[in-house]
């Protein structure tokens, strides 16, 4: 039975935890904002209206392409190619290859920045295993002008980040309706989260800080895991609304 990405991989241990999955939702919730092509999503109204359940589904498909056979994998990835090709001719005009290259870039980014954070430090060949998974998916969905490895696509990545983002009045709506949806306290969290994985072109269109709180309470949360505690946390600070969704992360 061949899966799309094989078990035992690395990349199953970074998306087979809600942990991880969570800081890669909240780091890609940051880059996201800024994103020139955000406007896209503005379109549908899906964004504005519901933006932790829109980017908690594109997290959501891409989990479910890691953990599927090949075969189901494929038409996941190209039933994801169709809903955007029906959005585009609704607006008339196609959406950028790399705006879509982006999102990509920014699953590869926070696999890699969410497991260091939690866990430990990738080595090179691990980090170029999660970038080949995200480039056959890159490549299934028909994107152009990505690069065969992980040390090639570093500095792309650095051009890009230069190129295609910047602050809006988008970005200032999107973290509006992110503390409207979150509330107060989780909201704070999310921040302090996403200030230790986001990179440093991000930070500075933000306005972050390169100090987070987190950093001071994560190993007390680590702790946590191991008796078993961390459940029991995660129940008072999510959102109900995705209680059940964010659980299931864990059932590899």
């Amino acid at each position: 039975m061949k899966y799309f990405v094989q078990k035992g991989s690395i990349v199953r241990n970074i998306w087979g935890k809600s942990d991880t999955v969570l800081f890669i939702f909240a780091g890609a919730a940051a880059e996201f904002a800024l994103n020139k092509a955000v406007d896209w999503l503005y379109f549908t109204g899906k964004l504005p209206t519901d933006p932790l359940g829109r980017l908690f589904s594109t997290v959501s498909y891409a989990r479910k392409i890691i953990f599927a056979e090949n075969e189901p994998a494929s038409k996941i990835i190209d039933s994801i190619f169709y809903i955007h090709k029906g959005v585009e001719e609704n607006r008339g005009r196609p959406i950028p290859d790399w705006a879509y290259r982006d999102v990509l870039y920014m699953l590869i980014h926070y696999s890699i920045a969410s497991y260091e954070v939690l866990e430990r430090k990738l080595s090179t060949e691990e980090k170029e295993e999660v970038y080949d998974v995200f480039y056959r998916f890159g490549k299934r969905m028909k994107l152009t002008k990505l690069l065969p490895n992980y040390s090639e696509w570093l500095p792309q990545r650095e051009i890009d980040m230069q190129n295609d983002l910047q602050k809006s009045e988008f970005t200032v709506d999107l973290f509006k309706q992110y503390k409207k949806h979150l509330g107060n306290v989780r909201y704070f969290i999310v921040i302090e989260g996403q200030k230790l994985i986001i990179p440093e072109r991000v930070r500075k269109l933000l306005g972050f800080s390169k100090i987070s709180l987190l950093t001071f309470i994560l190993p007390f949360y680590k702790f946590s895991r191991l008796i078993h505690l961390d459940g029991a946390i995660k129940k008072i600070l999510l959102p109900k609304k995705y209680e059940s969704e964010i659980y299931e992360l864990d059932i590899a």
